[in-house]
């Protein structure tokens, strides 16, 4: 273990359960060595997560826990490295928080929403070290300071409701960083935020590594993320370790099909591709000889046709030419922002005189930062939020006068896909009652009978099996209840959707899915589509016309392929350098620096 900081060998987690043992984790090993990023990739349920929090001893007890984690503590004189899983729960709080810290993927449910934000950065110092509470506050705006947050004294006094999701992510990093810990485990740390917001938190992550020379293990699904930051990558499906390798290797030549796939799932800038490839085109499962399943890479894979710039303007032609489905007309969303006694003491401007065009047939890309008022934007075209001000034309109808029934009666017309799936079904129906009772308010098709019929078909047309109809939301995953949602929008037969951040909570390779099924269904059922996401990539692969949108007012709209090339604005170019992607040159250069910091510090400590 000679230069690591952690070793995991064989490390594999069983959950023993009255029916059945679920193997989470199956014999993972890999080494982290001093001042390096490892990069743990694979989608949801292939065990990322669990494998972290069996490091930090924070399994339940139901969870059965084998193999070695070494780790070389850098306040213990001796050289020799500890195996983490022999400790009590008791020794583990010596190391956990302190040595050993995580940062966790919400951040709002990871922070006591009713103390300050200072508050619990102090308290988690004062458990690790014996110090006075000036001493540890001034600690903690030093921390503040350290990750960058604005006016740290300020924020020492404020609530974590009363920060933005960066800001909030900031604090955790800066709790984590408070006892000092050679190691930080980082758990998805920038899934649920836009691509600006996560090019500062991971470029924050490396200052403060090279600053302290700490290791990191980073967690995520997204390979354009951990081509940002990773040195080495171990990549995980279904609990088993797939490839593990450096990540210029693993970049260039991967081995596994699985790699190949998750690198070749994720929407690119570049080209515009006429459909996603997903995991399945570049692997296949079969029976050994021994009866076991084994994945196998499938032969003669054929690359996605790429779509030129002609045929992306004859299309754009054609839509044009017909008479607008949508039109919007200055529109504005004002928030109350109340003062003593309730009293009304400003407005905020969440949309402020937007107006822009939508025809029949084209996909319209809404993009921004979070609160930039997208979702507003969204929810008030379908008066879910009531606008303030201006007009809202879909079919020749002013749906901003229009009157209840008339309003409900239009409404079957207009759907919407939210972001959060499982939020937005019932938890008590089973997803066949879900897609049906759209029709019954509407009164389609002509008995419960027909209705049923329908509502098997969208599912089977969505890909889910309509033997899941009786099964409920808790029982599906992510992407099975995403599908659930879009087949449920699907059964009032609408003609215009708005998908907002839709796919933004789900794998990359379920993501590939969706999005080739919207673009599928866009063309079978001659739908419109409202496209809501802060994932410029996504936004542009499926997009005709892509709107850009900050501080509640439009920067630019134009062409896919125009706002990439030549974007009018700088807040539009910040957007576009933001969104990851991988480039040889950077992970090179990364592992050059690592390698140069490693040389400095054994000349430093003479080893």
């Amino acid at each position: 273990m000679s230069g690591s900081v952690l070793d995991v060998r064989h490390l594999s987690v069983e959950f023993l359960t009255e029916t059945e043992t679920v193997r989470a984790v199956q014999d993972l090993s890999f080494s982290l060595a001093l001042g390096e990023t490892l990069g743990i990739v694979g989608e949801s349920g292939s065990g990322k997560s669990t494998a972290a929090l069996a490091l930090l001893g924070l399994l339940p007890k139901s969870a059965r826990v084998t193999g070695e984690i070494l780790f070389r503590s850098a306040r213990s004189s001796s050289p020799e490295p500890v195996n983490l899983l022999a400790f009590s729960n008791q020794a583990m709080r010596l190391y956990r928080g302190g040595q050993i810290s995580m940062v966790f993927q919400e951040p709002l449910t990871s922070l006591n929403p009713v103390y300050t934000c200072g508050s619990q950065v102090i308290e988690a110092i004062q458990l690790h070290e014996t110090i006075s509470y000036r001493e540890a506050q001034a600690r903690t705006v030093a921390l503040f300071e350290e990750v960058k947050l604005p006016n740290p004294r300020a924020i020492m006094n404020r609530y974590p409701h009363e920060l933005s999701g960066g800001q909030i992510q900031r604090v955790m990093i800066a709790m984590a960083l408070s006892g000092n810990p050679a190691l930080l485990i980082a758990d998805e740390p920038t899934t649920a935020l836009d691509v600006t917001v996560q090019a500062t938190i991971l470029q924050l992550l490396q200052e403060v590594q090279e600053r302290r020379g700490m290791s990191i293990l980073f967690i995520t699904h997204d390979l354009g993320v951990v081509a940002q930051i990773a040195d080495s990558v171990a990549v995980m499906y279904q609990g088993k370790q797939v490839e593990y390798d450096s990540a210029e290797q693993i970049f260039t030549k991967p081995q596994h099909p699985y790699t190949t796939g998750l690198l070749n799932c994720r929407p690119q800038l570049q080209p515009r591709l006429d459909y996603l490839p997903t995991v399945a085109d570049f692997m296949e499962v079969v029976t050994s000889t021994s009866g076991e399943p084994m994945l196998q890479a499938r032969v003669g894979v054929a690359a996605p046709p790429v779509v030129s710039q002609t045929e992306l303007d004859q299309r754009l032609t054609r839509l044009q030419q017909q008479a607008p489905l949508l039109s919007v007309q200055n529109l504005q969303v004002f928030f109350p922002i109340r003062a003593w006694l309730g009293r009304t003491a400003r407005y905020t401007a969440a949309v402020n005189g937007v107006s822009f065009e939508i025809h029949p047939g084209e996909t319209l890309g809404l993009v921004g930062e979070s609160g930039c008022g997208k979702t507003t934007l969204g929810r008030a075209l379908l008066r879910l939020i009531e606008p303030s001000g201006g007009q809202v034309i879909f079919d020749n109808q002013n749906l901003t006068t229009l009157k209840a029934q008339p309003l409900r009666a239009l409404r079957r017309h207009l759907q919407m896909i939210f972001q959060d799936p499982f939020g937005s079904l019932d938890s008590r129906m089973a997803i066949g009652d879900a897609v049906i009772e759209p029709m019954r308010i509407h009164a389609i098709e002509a008995g419960e009978r027909q209705r049923r019929g329908r509502a098997a078909y969208l599912l089977e047309r969505v890909g889910l099996n309509p033997d899941l109809m009786r099964r409920y939301p808790h029982e599906l995953s992510g992407g099975q209840r995403q599908r659930v949602c879009i087949a449920r929008a699907l059964a009032v037969s609408p003609k215009f959707i708005i998908c907002d951040e839709s796919v933004s909570a789900l794998d990359v390779s379920v993501q590939a899915q969706v999005l080739n099924l919207l673009k599928e269904l866009q063309s079978e059922f001659q739908l419109t589509y409202l496209f809501i996401s802060h994932d410029l990539s996504v936004v542009k692969f499926m997009s005709d016309r892509i709107m850009v949108m900050n501080r509640g007012k439009i920067e630019e709209i134009g062409p896919a392929e125009t706002i990439f090339k030549a974007p009018a604005q700088d807040y539009t170019r910040k957007l576009i350098q933001a969104t990851p992607e991988v480039h040889l040159d950077h992970i090179q250069a990364r592992q050059l620096r690592r390698q140069q910091q490693s040389a400095q510090y054994t000349n430093s400590t003479g080893s």
